[in-house]
């Protein structure tokens, strides 16, 4: 006789654990204090950290547990993932996406209910602020807006492998942020130029990483607003939407992709980098709790699927849409068309 086990509900329901410990880890110092040494002791990170040998003891086991930690000749080093992703300084650190997660979005997870109940964000009152992000400390954007370029910039190698760019030779990347999608595939297409379209602020941001990365020559920024600004630079043969459709409702994103298809040459191409959500509506997790997040954080927005994307980019007047599926920690695919 068959009996379903309760684990899998256990499993779900303490999630939560695993993260706090990631993050209360990461905003006490503990990958940073260990990053380059031979290993440290309890005792020795307890004095380090200024904590009693307990908790001490209790959170670098569950770290190691984890996979964050491992315990070598009765030392704690970072295991590999935490090295490369959690010391400050590294290349693709990600300890602002950990702290955004933390500070931001926990709390307002912890209203879910109510967003369900009332379809409106926790994170932010839209009835007071222009936007999200309009209140926010400046220091955590800061911090945020390095990860999302570390996101971006592993997302990017990717997408640049899936999705061949060896014809185009000038990309517009619509809502382009901090550029890293556009240093990688110009990395990786030498024949190709980029401009990085966004809010003003953004811009200076994408102008320091393009500067820093040594591609200003070959990218540059373009302030406005694909929402309010009636059309989008000109001269470019292929339009580049990474990770912003989720942001909004259905029928500004068929909006944003009838401004692409007007701002294209004939024979031009758009490429949107998304989660994607399965046809059936039944997973992935990463895209449909992406979505769930939505909720919590913006007034319309949510994770769509690939035939969604492709009724829309017909609908703009964009031909033969395709779609590619691929792994990446931003995004698991692709979604491709031409304009006739």
């Amino acid at each position: 006789m068959h009996t379903v086990s309760p684990l899998p509900l256990m499993q779900l329901s303490i999630g939560f654990w695993s993260f706090k410990a990631l993050a209360t880890a990461d905003e006490l110092g503990l990958f940073a204090r260990l990053s380059g040494t031979d290993g440290r002791t309890v005792d020795e990170l307890a004095k380090l950290l200024d904590l009693d040998q307990r908790p001490t003891e209790m959170l670098v086991t569950a770290c190691a547990s984890l996979g964050l930690l491992e315990r070598r000749d009765g030392r704690y080093v970072n295991s590999e993932l935490a090295e490369a992703f959690l010391v400050p300084g590294k290349d693709h650190h990600f300890g602002g996406w950990v702290q955004m997660l933390d500070r931001r979005l926990y709390p307002a997870w912890g209203k879910l209910t109510d967003a369900v109940r009332t379809n409106r964000p926790t994170s932010w009152n839209p009835d007071e602020q222009p936007h999200l992000f309009a209140s926010e400390d400046p220091e955590l954007l800061a911090l945020f807006w390095e990860a999302m370029h570390s996101l971006s910039t592993l997302t990017a190698r990717e997408l640049g492998v899936h999705v061949d760019l060896s014809d185009s030779t000038a990309l517009l990347d619509v809502g382009g942020g901090s550029g890293a999608y556009d240093i990688e595939l110009c990395r990786r297409y030498p024949n190709l130029r980029a401009t990085v379209f966004d809010l003003p602020p953004v811009c200076d941001i994408a102008a320091g990483k393009l500067k820093a990365a040594g591609y200003e020559d070959r990218i540059t920024v373009a302030p406005g607003d694909f929402l309010t600004d009636p059309e989008l630079p000109a001269g470019h043969d292929v339009v580049l939407l990474s990770m912003i459709m989720h942001d909004w409702a259905p029928e500004q994103n068929l909006e944003i992709l009838r401004k692409c298809f007007a701002a294209l040459p004939s024979g031009g191409r758009i490429v949107i980098s998304e989660l994607l959500v399965n046809d059936e509506k039944t997973g992935p997790p990463a895209a449909t709790l992406m979505s769930l997040n939505m909720l919590v954080e913006t007034v319309g927005g949510r994770n769509y699927t690939a035939a969604e994307y492709e009724h829309w980019l017909r609908t703009a007047g964009f031909q033969n849409p395709q779609t590619t599926t691929f792994e990446a920690p931003g995004a698991n695919g692709a979604v491709t068309a031409q304009k006739p």
